[in-house]
């Protein structure tokens, strides 16, 4: 067996236990005996377990741009933004052990710089949506704009962690995706009010 399936086999057991179990559960420990390789193939294939959290995440991120490459553009700009949105819900909501672990790479990065293709990856996603925040903000200066955008994706990026728990689900009756989406029209809401000043 060649090293690229090796590597394969490996990232797909790896996401099958993330999946079914957690991320907490991906260690190069339970990786071996899920995949019946040993730990050092594990170490020697990928170096260290973060470079295979790495791919994983590269994995996960390309299923949402490729799932929200899929939406028609069709609608206003305010529609399509819900409309991603909504569909990002969904998305991290069917993959919640997933989205976990590509919110707990951030959350503990330790001030490593991300990769060109990490950061490529994530850019593509919120490029999907500029055209769309573009129409509905034609008379913001790009820098603004951009800056704008960013905002509101790291606003919804650091909610979408609560989405992947029951942490709200003990003092709030709040439907999760009702956070999201207030979240996103009371932004759009103070963009527009901002834009006439």
């Amino acid at each position: 067996m060649n090293k690229d399936n090796i590597q394969e086999n490996l990232v797909n057991k790896g996401r099958e236990l993330i999946k079914e179990k957690g991320a907490e559960f991906l260690t190069a420990r339970k990786l071996s005996e899920a995949s019946g390789y040993s730990v050092g193939t594990i170490y020697n294939q990928f170096g260290n377990m973060d470079n295979f959290v790495l791919i994983q995440n590269y994995l996960t991120l390309d299923n949402l741009y490729n799932r929200l490459a899929q939406l028609r553009a069709s609608g206003t700009a305010y529609q399509r933004l819900n409309l991603y949105t909504q569909e990002f819900i969904d998305f991290v909501l069917e993959n919640k052990n997933l989205w976990f672990l590509v919110h707990n790479f951030h959350l503990h990065n330790n001030n490593r710089r991300f990769s060109k293709i990490y950061l490529r990856r994530v850019v593509q996603i919120t490029q999907l949506v500029e055209s769309a925040f573009k129409a509905l903000f034609p008379d913001i200066p790009l820098p603004e704009r951009i800056l704008s955008l960013q905002v509101l994706w790291l606003s919804l990026f650091s909610l979408s962690a609560f989405l992947t728990t029951d942490t709200l689900d003990s003092f709030s009756k709040i439907n999760k995706r009702s956070l999201c989406e207030l979240l996103l029209n009371t932004y759009l809401a103070g963009m527009k009010v901002l834009e006439k000043l």
